[in-house]
């Protein structure tokens, strides 16, 4: 074979394959630290060729959608004090002076636009240009307040301590130097009175910040366990070394190649390195422990010797579970979302590497340092305490027991697909921190004054002109505001043209509640808004209606930016349809909430993809490696089962599937299947030599059951660091793999074993 001929050929070449090796990660670790960006846009996660997102890219340009940076300025004692609406007008002035922020992109009291009935008719003006001095002055601009609907309990909080800015800007400009100006602006203005920060752009910013700060947080904690892991198994400083090295390496060239290729560095991208320093380790481990058997079995035997059976022996399956692995995480790439796409291809790339660099750089640190020096411990004469607990007590149970451990892993599989049915998917962003964060306090205290930080846009479309004029549909969008605001008590405020004229109505009628509806005339609804169009700024009109009124804009207000909240809110809605589809009206989606909700979907349909993809592909693989699909089958029981369990774990314990966690079964099935063609490789060679089933099963569990189980140690020890990442979801990873490693491994021991050894393979007479 070519690859075998290649392999022969390594130690011959050690110095030059190790220097080269070293070159060309230095040089990805130089376009690594120049071209690598964390990507802190949420929108550019989503593929932007998708009908929800394109359709919500043209709402976005239609009526000016775009999220919004929230300051919010509380004064305990009551926000209408002469310091305070200074503090508010200064603060609105030196916002719109960003240059990323247009000067009509920034809404405070002291822009926000006054409706009023005058002798000529309407007026709009604002609620002050000079900051209230005097008791009068300042009772005058709180009844004002008071009174006007679309700006009390909406910029100031009915409790009348609070009042917010809100600063609109467009993803291309926001940046993390954007995020940490606002952050300085804050700061300046605080004291007395409180300032907080919300709103999706500076989710965005402390994600940014944190990610990269989690990844130094654990990367070199990930390191030092496996160090001492390594230590421990291989009992070699220079074993551990180029082990090491081989994963650092690969880590280098996975990032390396995502600057290469200009793909930015998403949140899930920061996993890369604990993943693979974790996984890499398990090649130089086995190939280690084979070197040692050799050498204490050959104590005369030289180092190109040595090296050569540790080749012959370890190149196969080195390969195939590398191949597994990367399969695991190649299947990704069916993924619609972005991140969950490019993690799958450059971990998968990194897995490869971590291949090479093992099949090269440990022979090749053999052959210019030596072998490792090994002394036989005196229980390795005999058959130690754990060998025996593994080959002699549980292999035998299981076997004695047979039927007992089907009907537990029958079990195990039933309460799981039972747990599968209450998993649920997960848009919000915000959950992905801590729930005593400052970010998530922030949002909750505004939230618990305003509408909410969240937003989803109703789009109605009609092809006729002037449909948005007809009083009848705008009295069915009214009643569905109000409807949607008294029935779901997450949506805290909602807004559209039908606001406008009610103000307008009520303004004409002297402040007459009874006229606080929307026009009953369509005439009358006309003239309001031609006079609106004169007396104030259009462009806030064209917020909630296009120029020919055929599209109308409504904007809900959520206090919760989860799926549960956003699901039950687009239900409701639906209820409505027939109202609006009876009137020749079409309603879609748009805004951020929703296209975050249409990402999680993604999520699950890329999620089950990836798993039937990397399954489907696992079982070929072990097919054609052992020539056998039943053998095929059996091996992908483990990491079947391992799903199953993991799902389950999610359902019962109300863990969410989102962009994080929906990596774990491609993960798990990926590492996990390692553990089945390693059983299955000595099995078959134990069956071949001793032609005994239960011998040949006994030794298996004895010989193969230590080295799974060292493996399942060290990717277990790496995985469970993810429980030090700043971001809860993070941690439910570390988690949720890590128990994944440890059901595969159960999973091997027990039911795959038990169904190899009854189904007789390798025995069946010819």
């Amino acid at each position: 074979m070519i690859i075998e001929k290649m392999i022969k050929k390594i130690p011959d070449y050690a110095k030059q394959a190790l220097v080269i090796s070293i070159l060309l990660s230095v040089f990805l670790f130089l376009v690594m630290k120049k071209n690598s960006r964390m990507e802190t846009d949420l929108d550019k996660y989503m593929p932007q060729n998708h009908p929800a997102f394109v359709f919500s890219s043209q709402a976005e340009e239609w009526f000016q959608i775009r999220d919004g940076i929230i300051i919010a300025v509380e004064n305990k004692e009551g926000i209408y004090s002469p310091h305070t609406l200074q503090k508010v007008k200064d603060l609105t002035i030196e916002i719109q002076n960003i240059k990323e922020i247009g000067k009509d992109d920034v809404t405070s009291l002291y822009t926000a636009e006054n409706i009023i009935g005058s002798d000529d008719g309407m007026t709009v003006k604002s609620f002050y240009n000079q900051t209230p001095q005097d008791a009068g002055e300042l009772d005058n601009l709180k009844k004002l307040v008071r009174n006007n609907e679309m700006v009390n309990g909406r910029i100031v909080s009915q409790s009348e301590t609070v009042t917010i800015i809100i600063a609109k800007i467009n993803n291309d400009l926001y940046s993390e130097q954007l995020y940490e100006k606002f952050q300085q602006i804050a700061e300046k203005y605080k004291g007395p009175e409180n300032i907080y920060i919300a709103g999706r752009p500076i989710v965005e910013g402390v994600m940014a910040k944190l990610g990269p700060r989690d990844m130094q947080k654990m990367v070199p904690v990930v390191i030092l366990i496996i160090v001492f892991t390594l230590l421990l198994v291989l009992r070699s400083v220079r074993a551990a070394f180029f082990t090491l090295l081989v994963v650092l390496l690969s880590t280098v060239w996975s990032y390396g190649l995502m600057a290469l290729f200009s793909i930015p560095v998403y949140s899930v991208s920061t996993m890369i390195p604990v993943m693979l320093i974790a996984i890499g380790v398990a090649d130089g481990i086995h190939m280690y422990t084979h070197l040692r058997h050799f050498t204490l079995a050959h104590p005369e035997a030289g180092k190109k010797d040595a090296v050569l059976d540790m080749l012959k022996n370890m190149w196969k399956p080195v390969i195939m579970t590398s191949l597994t692995t990367a399969i695991g995480f190649i299947s990704l790439v069916s993924s619609e979302v972005y991140p969950i796409k490019y993690f799958g291809i450059f971990t998968a790339a990194g897995v490869m590497m971590a291949m090479i660099f093992s099949l090269v750089l440990i022979p090749a640190g053999i052959m210019i340092l030596g072998l490792p020096h090994w002394k036989a411990r005196p229980e390795e004469s005999k058959t130690s305490l754990f060998d025996r607990i593994l080959g002699n007590f549980i292999a035998e149970k299981i076997i004695k027991y047979k039927y007992a451990t089907i009907i537990a892993t029958a079990a195990v599989i039933a309460v799981s697909i039972a747990g599968i049915s209450k998993v649920w998917i997960n848009s919000s962003f915000l959950e992905k921190f801590e729930k005593d964060s400052e970010i998530v306090l922030t949002d909750r205290f505004i939230n618990s004054h305003f509408g909410g930080t969240s937003t989803l846009n109703v789009v109605l479309s009609s092809e006729t002109e002037g449909a948005f004029k007809n009083p009848e549909v705008l009295k069915i969008v009214d009643s569905l505001q109000q409807a949607m605001e008294k029935k779901l008590d997450f949506v805290g405020n909602s807004f559209s043209l039908a606001d406008y004229l009610k103000r307008m109505n009520k303004v004409m009628h002297a402040d007459a509640e009874e006229y606080n509806s929307v026009p009953a005339q369509a005439d009358l609804i006309a003239q309001y808004l031609l006079l609106y169009e004169m007396s104030g700024d259009p462009d806030n009109l064209w917020q909630t209606v296009d120029y020919n009124y055929q599209k109308l804009n409504i904007v809900f207000q959520l206090k919760s930016d989860n799926s549960k909240s956003m699901h039950a809110l687009l239900d409701e809605i639906k209820i409505w349809l027939p109202e609006f589809s009876s009137r020749g009206i079409e309603v879609k989606y748009a805004g951020s909430g929703y296209k975050s909700l249409v990402f999680v979907d993604l999520i699950l349909s890329g999620q089950i993809m990836s798993v039937l993809i990397s399954l489907v592909m696992i079982i070929l693989l072990l097919t054609a490696m052992f020539r056998n699909l039943y053998i095929g089958l059996i091996g992908s029981l483990p990491i079947m089962i391992s799903s199953l369990t993991s799902f389950g774990l999610m359902g019962l314990l109300d863990i969410p599937l989102e962009n994080t966690t929906a990596l774990i079964s491609s993960i798990a099935i990926g590492i996990g299947i390692d553990y089945s063609i390693h059983f299955i490789e000595r099995y078959k060679n134990n069956a071949l030599e001793f032609k005994d089933k239960k011998l040949a099963s006994l030794l298996t569990v004895n010989q193969t059951g230590k080295a799974i189980l060292f493996n399942a140690l060290v990717v277990i020890a790496g995985f469970m660091v993810l429980l030090l990442s700043a971001f809860p979801r993070n941690r439910n990873l570390g988690a949720l793999v890590s128990l994944n490693m440890f059901t595969s491994l159960i999973g091997t021991l027990t039911i795959m074993f038990l169904v190899m050894y009854m189904s007789n393979i390798y025995f069946k007479k010819k």
